[in-house]
C-alpha cells in the first residue's frame, strides 16, 4: 500500500484515487501458495466468498481469514456478499484441514469466523471448538481468534465456544436482527 502522506490532489493530472486506496491485481508466489492451499483442502475464506478487495495483500503475506461451516449463510444481510440458501450438512472433517492449513502456513495467529447456521440448534458451536481443540495440538503457541456467529441467544453453544478457550473471541454479527 502507498504512502498517504504527502499525497495532494494535482489539477493538471486528475486521478480517480488516491494511491494507497489503488488495489492490485492478486498475484505472486505467496498469493498462488496460500491459494492452492485452501483449494486442495477444500477450505474456505472470508477473503474469497466476500469478495474482499484485499485479498491479493492479505495472500501475499500469507494470511487467510478461514470461513467455516460452508459458504452458504442461512442469513440474508443486505451489507454482505456471502451467498445466501440452505446450505450443505456440516463437515465435521473441516476442522482438521483448517488445522493442518495453519500448520502448513506456519500461523502464529489465526482469525476463523463462520457463516450463520440457524437452522442447528446449537448453531455451529461444536464445530468452533473442535477447530480450536485440533489448532492447539498441530499448531501450538498459535493464538486463536474466532469471530462467532450470535448462536440466536443460545448461552449453551457460547459455554461450548468459551470452554475450548480461544485467545480472542469476537461476536461476527454486526447489526440489528430486523436487518437479518
Amino acid at each position: 500500500m502507498a504512502d498517504p502522506k504527502g499525497w495532494e490532489p494535482d489539477p493538471q493530472h486528475p486521478r480517480r484515487r488516491p494511491p494507497w486506496i489503488k488495489v492490485k491485481a492478486p498475484s505472486g508466489a505467496e498469493y498462488e501458495k496460500v491459494h492452492e492451499l485452501m483449494r486442495s483442502k477444500t477450505l474456505h475464506t472470508v477473503c474469497e466468498e466476500a469478495q474482499c478487495p484485499n485479498i491479493g495483500e492479505c495472500w501475499g503475506r500469507g494470511t487467510a481469514t478461514f470461513l467455516m461451516m460452508g459458504d452458504t449463510c442461512t442469513r440474508s444481510c443486505g451489507f454482505c456478499d456471502i451467498k445466501t440458501g440452505r446450505p450443505s450438512p456440516l463437515d465435521w472433517a473441516e476442522p482438521n484441514r483448517i488445522a493442518d492449513s495453519v500448520r502448513a502456513m506456519g500461523l502464529r495467529h489465526v482469525v476463523i469466523t463462520s457463516v450463520n447456521r440457524d437452522e442447528r440448534a446449537d448453531g455451529g458451536a461444536p464445530i468452533f471448538a473442535m477447530v480450536i481443540k485440533r489448532i492447539r495440538q498441530l499448531q501450538p503457541g498459535c493464538s486463536i481468534e474466532v469471530l462467532i456467529p450470535d448462536f440466536k441467544g443460545n448461552e449453551v453453544a457460547l459455554k461450548i465456544v468459551m470452554d475450548a478457550q480461544p485467545e480472542i473471541l469476537n461476536h461476527n454479527v454486526e447489526t440489528v436482527p430486523r436487518l437479518f
